[in-house]
């Protein structure tokens, strides 16, 4: 682990290399995910600011468009933001996702993996999500992150690096 703290929190800052410590927090489809639901397969974490976004939608819809591929490659995806269960399901219902979205409604794994940062929209400054993406091994480590993603084509560069480490 690194010897970097958030402010306010338990959890260290995660890096490469690093496991994934305990949490347990809701997910679609009335499920709670905790680490050992990232055990014996790659997984994909993909951190988006809002549900019903013109930006969070294409990259859900290209997750989701890549599903069976990834599967494919023994890989899992999850999605996360703070939005509402209920927000949520409606997201993940209206789009036909086949993967979970997990609510951190209070920050706990944005913060864990320092995605967390000052944003600025129309002159209004805010602390909110900076789009990112995390690829986990099957132990729960971090192999490979990507940082202030675009949207568009990101699930792709996703999937290929998994079929690169896949070799």
């Amino acid at each position: 682990m690194t010897d970097s703290t958030i402010s306010n929190t338990q959890h260290p800052v995660l890096s490469i290399g690093d496991a994934l410590p305990d949490f347990s927090l809701p997910a679609t489809s009335e499920r709670t995910i905790t680490p050992e639901d990232f055990k014996g397969h790659y997984t994909v974490l993909y951190f988006y600011p809002k549900d019903n976004t013109p930006g969070c939608t294409t990259e859900g819809q290209e997750f989701s468009e890549l599903y069976p591929e990834f599967q494919s490659f023994n890989c899992e995806i999850f999605g996360v933001s703070r939005d509402s269960i209920r927000k949520h399901e409606n997201f993940k219902a209206k789009y036909n996702f086949p993967f979970a979205l997990i609510s951190d409604e209070e920050e706990q794994l944005c913060r864990m993996f320092d995605v967390i940062k000052l944003k600025k929209n129309y002159g209004r400054e805010y602390l909110g999500i900076e789009r990112s993406t995390f690829l986990l091994e099957p132990e729960t480590k971090i192999i490979y992150e990507w940082r202030k993603v675009k949207a568009k084509g990101h699930a792709q560069i996703v999937l290929d690096k998994l079929k690169e480490i896949q070799g």
